[in-house]
């Protein structure tokens, strides 16, 4: 029981059936299922019944056998709090404070009965019963909890587009681990992803490039095969389904008003069409931040707001209570030449074009707000001034995010220097297109989401943290297997677990249950980075890219 990724809050037990008794998961292993547990009661059927070949058969809590596994809900508990116990008549039962805290309860269980479970058909020696086999688990006592509430992934999809399976598949991952959010970043200057049926263009055109660059962008290599992709309405519609029955939020994405050139091409209105031909822009196939953006027109406005009803009808409340608008490296050097631009700014009464920037985003808190949605953004939406709802997502370090919290915003912390999991992961020449700072597994495991010397009030302004994944250089789902696995287990712990400060965390101890974790993540064929390095077709020989030598700046 000590290899749970991550550590629970109290655990007491033995691993083995021991002295004490414990339970075993067979043919005849029932499941009851109490109010409002019902998805959790679903996917035990669905990967428990699988991975073992046993039906577990609907039982009742009259029953009371060794041989039951219970579902209940103890309001009493944190929501996403739980107590799992394995005890002799008892059989296992999974207490959750709400339908997320037996959710989460049942992921542990699922890692006490080994990598096994996490397969999708039986392996073991076949039992009597046609192939079923067992798993034994002995006596167990474990309560938990998790530290933050918002414990997420981004994934960029803009980049290198992700097939509707893949992400799926992420969301099974991200529920393995407790992670809760999953941060879905739709459109970029290289790619448009979500189909808007009112205006049709933004995937017809703004969804495909030409060509890609291959590695960072100062690489002479290019990849001449035309990508792209798009999810249908009814594909978004599942994803957020599938995410609401493994209690994750899904926060889409829609980057205004930089990273938007995929945006202008399919409609070249949108664009500064004072300044430049927008009619002559392409989907980008390059990387780095672009000058063109969006223009500062009613036009504009009217536009993005279509979209985002649209998208809001696709991501209900109850699951996408908020909705991120990107806000980030908006080059102002356009609007500084047009002269449409600086006129809505003498008309709006703005200082600069930093205020213009900030003119857009509180347009869109407003209308969000209008609209029973909170509005998130890059930490660049602090410049200028932001709209007091807004919440911050803060990526260029500490800094954006202390600002934030201190003037009494909300902040989900996730610094490029610490959780940027696209940076690689050793300094050796066989990382493949090394990309940023060198942030190992125990680098992960020791960042800490709460910047010290934050006022008790502004501490609690950080919801959470999460890990982003911006993938120029991940061309398909196995490049961001590597990238990824396995620090994004360290990451989970970092914000399920109440840790030590970081410099008193035991990461030898980690690292010990990784042994454990590795053959999980062997059972779900996640194509990760071996702790000895990559094999050799986990390599990119030749390829450029951009590694930045010595410890990461604390900013």
């Amino acid at each position: 029981m000590d290899h749970l990724i991550p550590a629970p809050v109290r655990t007491e037990g033995d691993d083995g059936g021991g002295s004490r008794g414990g339970f075993v998961l067979d043919g005849a292993t029932t499941l009851t299922a109490g109010p409002g547990t019902g998805d959790t009661e679903r996917w035990l059927r669905t990967t428990l019944g699988a991975a073992f070949g046993v039906p577990l058969a609907p039982g009742t809590p009259a029953e009371g056998t060794a041989n039951t596994l219970e579902l209940r809900i103890d309001p009493s508990l944190e929501p996403e709090g739980y107590r799992l116990t394995v005890a002799p008549a008892e059989g296992v039962r999974i207490t959750g404070g709400g339908p997320a805290g037996v959710f989460w309860g049942a992921q542990t269980l699922r890692q006490l009965l080994g990598p096994e479970a996490f397969r999708r058909a039986p392996v073991g020696s076949p039992g009597a019963h046609r192939g079923v086999t067992s798993a034994e688990i002995g006596f167990t006592e474990i309560e938990d909890g998790p530290r933050f509430g918002w414990r997420g992934l981004m994934l960029d999809v803009a980049r290198h587009f992700m097939p509707k399976d893949g992400v799926l598949r992420m969301l099974d991952l991200l529920a393995a681990h407790k992670l809760n959010v999953f941060h879905f970043h739709l459109t970029d200057d290289q790619g448009w992803r979500v189909e808007i049926k009112r205006h049709p263009r933004l995937t017809e055109v703004g969804a495909w490039r030409a060509r890609t660059k291959y590695g960072h962008r100062a690489s002479e290599l290019w990849d001449e095969t035309p990508h792209g992709g798009f999810y249908t309405q009814d594909d978004i519609r599942e994803i957020v389904a599938y995410a609401a029955e493994r209690h994750i939020r899904v926060v889409p994405e829609i980057d205004i008003p930089g990273h938007s050139q995929a945006a202008i091409s399919a409609y070249p209105e949108l664009g500064n069409t004072d300044v430049i031909d927008t009619s002559a822009l392409s989907v980008w196939d390059t990387w780095g931040v672009n000058p063109n953006v969006l223009a500062p027109t009613d036009n504009t406005l009217r536009f993005f707001e279509g979209v985002l009803e649209e998208l809001l009808d696709l991501f209900p409340a109850e699951t996408s209570p908020f909705i991120h608008i990107g806000g980030d490296e908006c080059p102002k050097d356009q609007w500084k030449a047009s002269p449409a631009a600086q006129a809505r700014m003498a008309e709006a009464g703005l200082a600069d074009e930093d205020a213009l920037q900030s003119w857009f985003i509180r347009h869109f808190d407003g209308w969000l707000t209008a609209r029973g949605r909170r509005l998130i953004g890059w930490d660049e939406i602090l410049e200028g001034g932001l709209a007091e709802g807004a919440a911050v997502t803060s990526w260029r370090g500490y800094a954006g995010g202390i600002a934030a919290a201190e003037a009494g915003h909300d902040v989900v912390m996730c610094p490029e220097q610490q959780v940027y999991l696209d940076h690689r992961q050793h300094g050796g020449p066989d990382e493949p297109m090394p990309i940023g700072y060198v942030r190992t597994l125990e680098d992960v495991y020791r960042f800490e989401p709460v910047p010290p010397g934050l006022s008790e009030e502004a501490a609690g302004h950080i919801m959470g943290a999460q890990a982003n994944v911006w993938t120029e250089v991940m061309q398909n789902r196995d490049r961001v297997d590597y990238q990824v696995f396995p620090r994004l287990a360290a990451f989970a712990e970092v914000a399920w677990s109440r840790l030590p400060a970081p410099g008193e965390r035991d990461f030898a101890d980690f690292e010990r249950r990784m042994n454990t974790h590795y053959a999980r993540l062997d059972a779900l064929g996640v194509r990760y980075r071996p702790p000895t390095g990559p094999l050799p077709w986990q390599r990119r020989p030749g390829v450029l890219g951009r590694p930045i030598e010595g410890p990461p700046p604390v900013v």
